[in-house]
């Protein structure tokens, strides 16, 4: 008799024992999906669902969203960041790259190119302050300069107004963010992101990037790492609490997405494609939001890659297999509801 059928008394006299406390309330169910379990086989561990993004090619729908940008961990983690997305085919983008140019001696902290290496998608990072202060004082060449010292394949601009005014010695803009946005592409020819650092943005703001030559939006929503809350931690000045209320405004991935759909039914539109990310906490998260947007979409996360990535890389990697292997699991059995 073979091994598995002298376990099968075993496994059956578990599954009666275990059956009682395996109740699931009605309540309980996630019901924005159709389960259809007879229309597909188990999907192979290999099993690729690649997305292009840009001119490269992703695995998987999945992007390491920007992070760290100047800690004394920042090298460790994202070395175990760029090594996760080479072995797995994600796409990586960095924190805050500004000080490259008043420090080039912290390059090796974020010069991931040669780990990820050149099929994946990598991207720098500036704010919009930084990006600002350089076009007025006429210093635009450093905008350039911090995409060719990564041999990054472009740029994300993170927009973070709310979290500038809350921070003590946060910048204070002068010019509209869409307006410094439009300078850069007029400028350079490099692909730009566009992101929110946690409170997202609402139709009007989306629609004035998704008419813009975007490589994609980086939603940064509601839901997530919200940058104002960290700001407001940091400070102990209570004159400042009154501003708290600001750090609860915002809106969430889904509502995102249904802003997105909206414009792209009603405008034209030369954006190219959505990142989701903001309170996307898992695969499931993640495959109902990229399959909602009628945008082309992939999703991002940052706090669970980072909570890992600081860790040995070993914890990292089983991480990101068991999103693979939940993503590939919803793919084959799970159909959105309109």
């Amino acid at each position: 008799m073979s091994k598995n059928n002298d376990s099968q008394p075993d496994r059956k006299k578990d599954h009666i024992e275990m059956a009682i406390g395996s109740k699931t309330g009605a309540e309980l169910n996630d019901a924005r999906f159709y389960y259809e379990p007879v229309l597909s086989q188990h999907p192979s561990d290999q099993e690729i669902k690649a997305v292009s993004f840009g001119n490269k090619t992703l695995a998987y729908p999945i992007w390491v969203s920007s992070m760290t940008g100047g800690t004394a961990l920042a090298q460790r983690i994202n070395q175990n960041l760029a090594r996760a997305c080479r072995e797995f085919g994600l796409g990586l983008g960095l924190g805050s790259c500004r000080k490259l140019i008043d420090h080039p001696e912290y390059l090796p902290d974020f010069d991931m190119r040669t780990l990820i290496g050149s099929e994946l998608p990598f991207y720098a990072n500036l704010g919009i302050a930084q990006i600002e202060q350089w076009l007025q004082n006429k210093q635009q060449e450093n905008i350039k300069k911090i995409v060719q010292m990564l041999r990054a394949d472009g740029l994300i601009i993170h927009i973070n107004p709310l979290q500038e005014y809350l921070q003590p010695e946060g910048d204070r803009f002068k010019s509209r963010p869409i307006d410094s946005i439009k300078k850069v592409l007029d400028l350079f020819s490099f692909p730009v992101i566009v992101k929110e650092v946690g409170q997202g943005m609402g139709p009007s703001s989306l629609k004035a990037l998704l008419e813009l030559p975007l490589q994609a939006i980086e939603f940064g929503a509601f839901g997530g790492t919200n940058f104002s809350v960290l700001e407001m931690q940091r400070q102990n000045d209570s004159a400042d609490q009154v501003l708290l209320p600001l750090t609860k405004v915002g809106h969430t991935a889904e509502e995102m997405v249904d802003f997105c759909n909206d414009i792209a039914d009603t405008s034209k539109i030369l954006c190219r494609q959505l990142i989701i990310s903001g309170g996307v906490q898992d695969f499931l998260d993640g495959y109902y939001l990229i399959q909602k947007s009628k945008i082309p979409a992939i999703y991002g996360q940052a706090s669970s890659f980072l909570k890992f990535a600081m860790d040995d890389y070993d914890s990292l990697r089983m991480f990101i297999q068991s999103q693979i292997r939940g993503l590939n699991l919803a793919y084959s059995f799970l159909k959105i509801k309109s």
